[in-house]
């Protein structure tokens, strides 16, 4: 399943960023004589609406997804990591501090607290990603804090401190390759959310602002027509069950990696 879900990822990246090279149709001209056409030859995923290519428009909005899932992954998990392992080294005030801050954001829910957020703002691509990671780093930290503290309580690390070795030496050489199995689950886990919230910011009106479009945007625009033109909505959603399932298997995969060592 891992090699499966790997070649699935790295397949979907490759026709997102690379497709349009040998699939050249724009994404953005309009048809009058093409509109709502099913897949056939000409249009090989049919067309929207407006007589877009489905096909060409999800290579492009697959660019748009993927970047925002990727980069608000990357900055949440990172988040968590700097908080949780500065949270389970310094302990008492700082870990207090970590626990209030943790606890303010985890007072609303997730999703509510994207919308509040997304509301006060133009969205786009990288203000969506601002957002996503200000409002998905918590799981990550709490799960990196835990660890932490078993890390702190070593012998070795109580000896690094009594010898004045410095502190970023020791959160660097000594907690980050042990946290690393971690990050990188929670890595994984974080960019199939993200595109979800995405996706789902954008089936409400309020992500990926037109003329920019992302799967959710295409997903949305499908679901006035999805009695007479299913093709709209499914294959975007196709997207992202493909990306967010093969995400999914992974990271379970990593996970099961980072017990058995545990276990050894």
């Amino acid at each position: 399943m891992p090699r499966f879900s790997i070649f699935i990822l790295l397949s979907v990246f490759v026709f997102s960023f690379f497709g349009s090279v040998f699939y050249g149709v724009d994404a953005y001209v309009l048809d009058s004589n093409a509109i709502l056409v099913p897949p056939s030859f000409e249009h090989i995923l049919g067309t929207d609406r407006l007589g877009r290519d489905i096909l060409a428009r999800l290579m492009q909005g697959g660019q748009t997804s993927l970047s925002i899932g990727v980069g608000s992954a990357f900055i949440a998990s990172l988040i968590g990591l700097l908080l949780g392992s500065m949270a389970g080294y310094f302990r008492g005030g700082v870990d207090k501090g970590f626990i209030i801050l943790v606890d303010l954001f985890l007072t609303f829910p997730t999703f509510f607290l994207l919308l509040a957020l997304v509301s006060y703002v133009n969205a786009s691509s990288w203000v969506l990603i601002v957002i996503i990671s200000i409002t998905g780093w918590m799981t990550t930290a709490r799960l990196i804090r835990s660890e932490s503290f078993g890390i702190t309580s070593q012998p070795y690390i109580k000896i690094l401190n009594i010898a004045k070795v410095s502190r970023l030496k020791i959160l660097f050489k000594y907690y980050a390759p042990l946290l690393a199995p971690i990050y990188f689950v929670s890595f994984t886990f974080g960019v199939g959310g993200a595109i979800l919230a995405e996706s789902g910011l954008s089936f409400l009106g309020l992500g990926i602002v037109a003329p920019q479009m992302s799967w959710g945007t295409i997903l949305s625009s499908g679901k006035d027509v999805v009695e007479i033109a299913w093709w709209v909505s499914f294959f975007p959603g196709l997207m992202i069950f493909l990306v967010t399932f093969s995400l999914i298997n992974i990271s379970n995969y990593l996970q099961q990696l980072t017990n058995k060592k545990e276990i050894k």
